[in-house]
């Protein structure tokens, strides 16, 4: 996943706050009051004796920072697997909340734990404070845990009740156990800071810290004999993207952190499509072909939106209220506004100015969502800035019965596509990091009445999965053996399924199919979402029956089968475009829970987010991990790319594979997200985006 992210982020982010090594923004190893800009994510590596780190950071809010570590400490020692050296390979996560802005007088303040769950190998918390005098940035901090193993005293929350005065154990025996009751508490607090320097001229930072964290961990390790409280480096900012760092850290180690980001919610730039002579010109320029009327608007229309990226399905004319209904999918563009502008733009061009309104009917695969109504000023003349957006309103979606025009459909009609492809699996015992590199062979066969046949097929160039390490639960391996299909099955159908999906009314969606449906599970089954117009919450319900597939990925299946069934509670945050969803019902293994999930998405297509499964099956039985978590990345390729595409890379990053909390993830409460883009609140945000210029 890191080398995905350093590949494709390319965009330009000033630099006003440095990660430290532990991801966390701060100086070498301790952390500051300062937090990125909303919507950041930075992925930065740190490599030194002591340990090496990799960590994803981002701005979930202005007021709230998230990291995802994967720490391997004692790396270059032959001996690691031994049981008389550190040999762990730890996950963990880190949150920062910022409690006061920075003023003429005052600090800006932040709280943070370091490491919130699991081992706690780096368990710590504090409260720091920055403050910027000119190129200076000064930050000092009380630390408690491993922030409080140097040059203590007392901690000042012990006065306010006795609990807090002692720390206990961190950590629980498996991973994944919260250290809640750990937070904040221990005989004494430790004191750290420190202060950067910028030479904008260099673009380089100078950085000095002092440390409170005494490393006696690693010492009683013997990974490191002692430590310094003081650290001190350099970090140069010498691409747009990309810092580098170089320090002397702890008095006996060199350390080398690179870092890179990039801003998730930046919307891209109306892109200009592949300049083409309109319909309107000469048949030589316009290169309509024969089957089309160059006298009908109809014809017109369809042939400049076909070569924009957008489908023009059919249409009808009401002459009594000088209207024309035409119904369009589009296949281009991430942002829905902008296909709506290139749809109203041609209308403008092409349908008769006796017209004054024209409704346009989006239809977004095989789902009739919303219908944008549009009037139309004077003689035709395009709406300008100043024209009130009151020109164009969101309506119920519609559908047209008996339409004056149609678009005659070739049956069977679809597409075939083939992409370089990526399978990355992280943070395995064994190996940090395992791969797969594979051609991707996808096809879409519609056969009519809303059917279509969905195919992918991988097959395989470069793979380094094995099945040393075996599945070792004590429940259903619906998931612990995917390994094995890895392996066994390199290059596989990925998936072969028949699917319908159509609109019952203007509020009320539903998709069925059946056939292979993933990787490990064939199938059938089917998804109901209930959507009110205008609401920013939705009902949902899934149900499915699978067979789980043999190792070839061909088309036998094994004998373990299972039926899964969620209902599903979603809301649309009016907050940072923030979804959320609780799924509740029945997993693979047949356990009973719930999953919540939180995602950001932004009008460039890109999202992120978090989910975690809490179902019926003990943390004894679950195994490492304790319950079901993970990070869910949706990366757009419209940002990358010299065109407009709806193309996408998404990918599910969990600590640990396990069986517990495992469903479908295709197939279990994905219409919901599927029509984001084409909801009421997603469209009325855009209606001046939708104006042809």
């Amino acid at each position: 996943m890191f080398k995905l992210l350093f590949s494709i982020i390319i965009s330009f982010c000033a630099i006003n706050a440095e990660s430290s090594d532990l991801g966390t923004t701060g100086l070498i190893d301790t952390p500051t009051a300062r937090m990125l800009n909303d919507g950041d994510l930075k992925a930065s590596l740190s490599f030194q004796k002591l340990a090496n780190i990799y960590n994803s950071t981002y701005q979930a809010t202005p007021w709230l920072e998230t990291t995802f570590r994967y720490t391997i400490f004692n790396p270059d020692n032959p001996y690691r697997n031994s049981s008389w050296v550190d040999g762990l390979n730890d996950r963990s996560y880190a949150a920062k909340i910022k409690l006061f802005n920075e003023s003429k007088y005052l600090p800006q303040v932040a709280l943070g734990i370091q490491d919130i769950l699991g081992t706690g190998a780096w368990n710590g918390e504090y409260i720091v404070a920055s403050k910027q005098i000119n190129q200076f940035d000064f930050s000092v901090g009380l630390g408690w845990g491993r922030l409080a193993e140097r040059d203590s005293f007392s901690n000042p929350i012990g006065w306010v009740n006795d609990h807090f005065k002692e720390r206990g154990s961190d950590g629980g025996i498996r991973g994944g156990e919260t250290r809640a009751s750990s937070f904040f508490t221990g005989k004494d607090v430790g004191l750290f800071g420190g202060f950067s320097y910028r030479l904008p001229k260099y673009n380089l930072t100078f950085l000095a810290e002092y440390n409170s964290d005494a490393y006696k961990r690693e010492i009683a390790l013997r990974t490191i004999k002692e430590s310094s409280p003081i650290s001190y480096g350099f970090k140069w900012n010498g691409f747009n993207n990309l810092t580098l760092g170089i320090s002397r850290q702890q008095g006996n180690q060199w350390g080398l952190m690179i870092s890179s980001r990039f801003n998730t919610k930046e919307l891209m730039p109306r892109k200009n499509t592949r300049p083409f002579y309109s319909s309107t010109e000469d048949k030589s320029l316009s290169n309509m072909p024969d089957n089309l009327n160059s006298n009908l608007w109809y014809d017109l229309l369809f042939h400049d939106l076909n070569r924009s990226g957008i489908l023009l399905r059919k249409a009808q004319v009401i002459n009594e209220s000088r209207q024309v209904d035409i119904e369009i999918s589009n296949y281009r563009y991430e942002l829905a506004a902008d296909a709506i502008n290139r749809a109203l733009t041609f209308s403008e061009i092409h349908i008769p100015k006796y017209f004054k309104n024209i409704n346009i009917i989006l239809n977004e695969d095989n789902f009739r969502v919303m219908t944008v109504s549009y009037q139309r000023i004077g003689n035709g003349h395009f709406l300008s800035d100043a024209v009130s957006d009151s020109r164009v309103n969101i309506l119920k979606s519609r559908d047209i019965i008996n339409p004056t025009q149609k678009t005659k459909l070739i049956i069977p009609s679809g597409n075939l596509g083939v992409d370089l492809a990526a399978r990355v699996q992280l943070f395995d015992p064994d190996k940090p990091l395992k791969h797969q590199l594979y051609l991707k062979l996808t096809s879409e066969l519609g056969v009519g009445k809303g059917w279509n046949v969905i195919g992918t097929y991988a097959l395989n160039i470069d793979n380094n999965f094995d099945t040393n390490r075996g599945p070792n639960s004590s429940m259903p391996h619906v998931r612990t053996d995917i390994n094995q299909y890895l392996v066994e099955g390199a290059s596989g159908i990925d998936a072969l399924y028949f699917e319908k999906k159509e609109t019952l009314n203007h509020r009320l969606y539903y998709r069925a199919y059946i056939g292979i449906l993933e990787q490990m599970y064939s199938g059938a089954g089917g998804e109901l979402l209930y959507l009110p117009f205008k609401a920013r919450w939705a009902l949902g319900a899934t149900m499915n029956y699978v067979k789980k597939r043999a190792y070839n990925r061909g088309f036998d299946l094994l004998d373990y089968e299972a039926v899964t069934a969620f209902v599903s509670l979603y809301y649309a945050s009016p907050l940072y475009n923030y979804d959320i969803a609780i799924h509740a019902g029945r997993y693979l293994a047949e356990d009973k829970g719930a999953t919540i999930e939180l995602r950001r998405t932004f009008d460039n297509g890109f999202s992120i987010g978090a989910f975690a499964s809490f179902t019926n099956v003990s943390t004894e039985e679950f195994g490492e991990g304790s319950f079901d978590k993970g990070l869910y990345f949706q990366i757009p390729f419209n940002s990358f790319v010299g065109e407009n595409t709806r193309g996408k890379y998404t990918t599910t990053m969990r600590s640990i594979q396990r069986d517990g909390g495992q469903k479908l993830d295709d197939f279990t409460g994905r219409l919901w997200h599927d029509l984001r883009g084409v909801r009421y609140d997603s469209l009325e945000q855009h209606k001046s985006r939708m104006i042809p210029k």
